[in-house]
């Protein structure tokens, strides 16, 4: 008897404790489903900073220099995440303010357990502000790989934590953050202006400024073990699923359709660049596939989650043919020295992405006509993504030179000749690859 009223009275707490939790989880905001889906799209998108584009870099470059190049992305990986956390992500993403946000959000302050973000109503937004902290991070980390070889590591920290502020947070708000280029009906689904933009021409600036390798266009800087950047390479394609797909901030058909256009891009942007490689210098080589491969990943970014599939092919074998030209020719035509392609792929790529965002966006996918493209005859918003490329990039030139020339007043933005040669691995680091 007493058995069954212990087990009667057990059963009912129990029952009773479900109902609660159940009714206090239908008053909650947050989605359990979305919640687990962004969890695991922002650990994808650190994933491609740590390990993916430190193996991705560290396989381009010469011996002597892998250890310093993967130190750029680990140290970007620690600053940047505490920078945002402290003081970034207020800035880029509270307050109504046109340029710049407010602080109300320094260090986290009124971010609670059940608070969510006005830009992701169904995940904490402490989960929202980890996910961009995963895009800052990777942003800065591949400004490094320009100026590869030759950049001094303090220099290269001073540099990031100014340009963060400077270039990345007030363009995050501007087209992200409910900034002015946002509020005009600008359209960027994942980063082409905020993220590869910004890279690749803070990339094409750092090279200009720092100045060419030693060597360069005379002596072999040929990558030293090509299978890190293959390795590197498939962690970046996976971890793009989370830096597209995760852009839906939620678990649905529009973060499907991102991550199905995001591949097929990737896809055919390494056919495109092996195609143009076998075709001029008939060989096709393992590096061309996988620069090929993050060409198409970088020209779909802005376009992903407004797209059918089917743009992703055409956007991702325009990007090969063109990043390969750019990476190939223009480059050596121009004689500057940007060491791993970071404008050929990147810079490019998130310029041409960010107008084929104007051209394919299709109201069938974002359910609104006015998020259409040109193909829908939508003029307007072809019009707006020409804005958006010409402000960005003009505050990012900026931005870039200014963070350049004050880093260069605190240290020398570039190691000794004698240093140079050694390698920056011994040099700045006092390490060495033993093989």
């Amino acid at each position: 008897m007493i058995n069954r009223l212990a087990s009667l009275l057990g059963t009912t707490l129990v029952l009773c404790l479900g109902a609660e939790a159940a009714a206090a989880a239908e008053g909650s905001p947050i989605d359990a489903a979305d919640t687990g889906f962004m969890i695991a799209a922002t650990a994808l998108v650190l994933m491609m900073t740590m390990p993916g584009l430190a193996l991705f870099y560290a396989g381009m470059v010469r011996k002597k220099n892998l250890l310093a190049t993967m130190a750029q992305s680990v140290a970007a990986t620690a600053v940047v995440s505490i920078l945002w956390y402290a003081l970034g992500y207020s800035l880029a993403f509270t307050g109504d303010g046109a340029v710049l946000g407010s602080s109300a959000r320094i260090f986290g302050a009124g971010i609670g357990l059940d608070t969510v973000s006005p830009f992701a109503k169904t995940i904490p937004e402490m989960l929202f502000l980890a996910y961009q902290m995963t895009f800052a991070i990777i942003t800065v980390a591949l400004v490094g790989g320009s100026v590869a070889d030759r950049m001094s590591f303090a220099a290269f920290l001073i540099f990031s934590v100014i340009w963060l502020f400077l270039v990345y947070v007030p363009s995050a708000h501007w087209v992200w953050g409910g900034g002015f280029l946002g509020a005009m009906g600008v359209i960027d689904f994942a980063g082409g202006t905020v993220v590869h933009i910004n890279a690749g021409i803070a990339g094409l600036v750092a090279a200009l400024v720092v100045g060419n390798r030693m060597g360069f266009g005379r002596e072999n800087l040929a990558p030293f073990d090509l299978t890190m950047a293959v390795t590197g390479t498939g962690l970046l394609w996976v971890g793009w699923f989370g830096f597209n797909g995760g852009s839906a901030l939620g678990a649905g058909s529009r973060a499907v359709w991102a991550i199905m256009a995001t591949h097929l891009s990737a896809s055919a942007g390494a056919v495109a660049w092996t195609a143009m490689e076998w075709w001029q210098r008939g060989k096709p080589s393992v590096l061309g596939m996988v620069s090929g491969a993050i060409a198409g990943l970088g020209m779909i970014t802005p376009a992903s989650g407004y797209i059918e599939p089917w743009a992703g092919l055409v956007i991702g074998l325009v990007g090969g043919v063109v990043c390969y030209w750019c990476c190939t020719e223009l480059k050596h035509r121009l004689n500057y020295d940007d060491s791993l392609d970071v404008f050929g792929v990147h810079g490019v790529g998130g310029l041409l992405g960010t107008l084929f965002a104007g051209v394919f966006a299709s109201s069938a996918v974002t359910g609104d006509a006015a998020i259409s493209g040109l193909i829908e005859g939508n003029l307007r918003q072809f019009g707006l993504q020409i804005v958006a490329v010409v402000v960005v990039t003009a505050w990012c030139v900026a931005g870039t030179w200014i963070a350049l020339k004050v880093t260069s007043l605190m240290t020398a933005l570039r190691v000794a000749s004698d240093q140079e040669r050694e390698g920056l691995d011994l040099a700045l680091h006092g390490e060495t690859l033993h093989t």
